[in-house]
């Protein structure tokens, strides 16, 4: 058993420990950290990053997140509260390490969640994107070393990384609900600094719409671990080149606040509907 699957089974086996319900859902959200959709749905069980074992090796003691077991109506679903961040210092496969978990649990799909810019002119910060693809520009990624065959192939297919059947059905679900969404490609850079005027010319004529630190390597490793993916962007700052300008953290904030709120009911319906 490689280095890797030992850290993965150690950290699954913790939480399989910990879970209050009778089974352990096939399906999860990955979000950032404490988003206000979360208190759409009740959580029963919180369990902090920095409690399960082992320890990563990489990156700062500052490890904020939680796994939450959580209940909406007569489904059961595991929540990752918060992203380990590859800008914080933690390596690629740190980053990776609790969507691998989740698959050792049972998880079979993730809907992901990520706070993101907006390069598309016609797009507007407050709202919410629905990702279909993503480029990555991130320099590394959680499959380089040594691959475990046990956990995924040494060459994924990424022709579907985000599961194209699944994501027409979010769309149509919420085009019966009248919800605006903001179809996109997303792209990976490292931050943690913003981005240059210049680099957001480069993003956009490159094809992409919406810019985030997170989403990559996760998705990388959950569609490696053969796990069916979904993911939307909740836009907090605009992007766009020829226009762009310093943003305070407090309207960051509240634009990530009307993109959360119009977005919490719509969720917890979606969440409700996943077979």
């Amino acid at each position: 058993m490689t280095e890797q699957k030992k850290k993965i089974f150690e950290s699954a086996n913790f939480l399989k420990g910990k879970n209050p319900f009778k089974k352990i859902s096939p399906f999860a959200i990955v979000t950032y950290y404490n988003p206000s959709f979360i208190k759409a749905f009740k959580i029963v069980k919180r369990v902090s990053y920095k409690d399960i074992p082992p320890p990563f090796s990489s990156g700062n003691e500052k490890l904020n997140g939680d796994v939450l077991f959580a209940a909406h109506k007569n489904k059961n679903l595991i929540i990752l509260n918060g992203h380990v961040n590859y800008y914080d210092g933690y390596d690629m496969n740190d980053a990776a390490h609790y969507i691998y978990v989740l698959q050792a649990l049972g998880v079979a799909k993730i809907l992901f969640i990520d706070e993101v810019g907006h390069l598309n002119p016609r797009f507007k910060a407050g709202s919410v994107a629905l990702i279909y693809d993503h480029i990555n520009l991130m320099g590394n990624n959680p499959l380089i070393g040594e691959n475990d065959n046990s956990i995924g192939p040494r060459f994924p297919d990424m022709s579907n990384a985000y599961d194209e059947k699944w994501t027409a059905d979010i769309e149509k679900f919420l085009i019966d609900k009248k919800f605006r969404f903001y179809p996109s490609v997303y792209i990976g850079v490292t931050g943690p600094e913003t981005e240059t005027e210049a680099e957001c010319r480069l993003y956009r004529e490159i094809g992409a719409d919406v810019l985030g630190y997170c989403l990559v390597p996760e998705n990388i490793a959950a569609v490696h671990a053969g796990l069916s993916c979904a993911a939307f962007g909740i836009i907090s700052r605009e992007l766009v080149a020829d226009r762009l300008v310093e943003i305070s953290e407090e309207e960051k904030l509240s634009n990530r606040q009307k993109a959360e709120k119009s977005f919490a009911s719509i969720l917890a319906e979606l969440v409700s509907s996943i077979k």
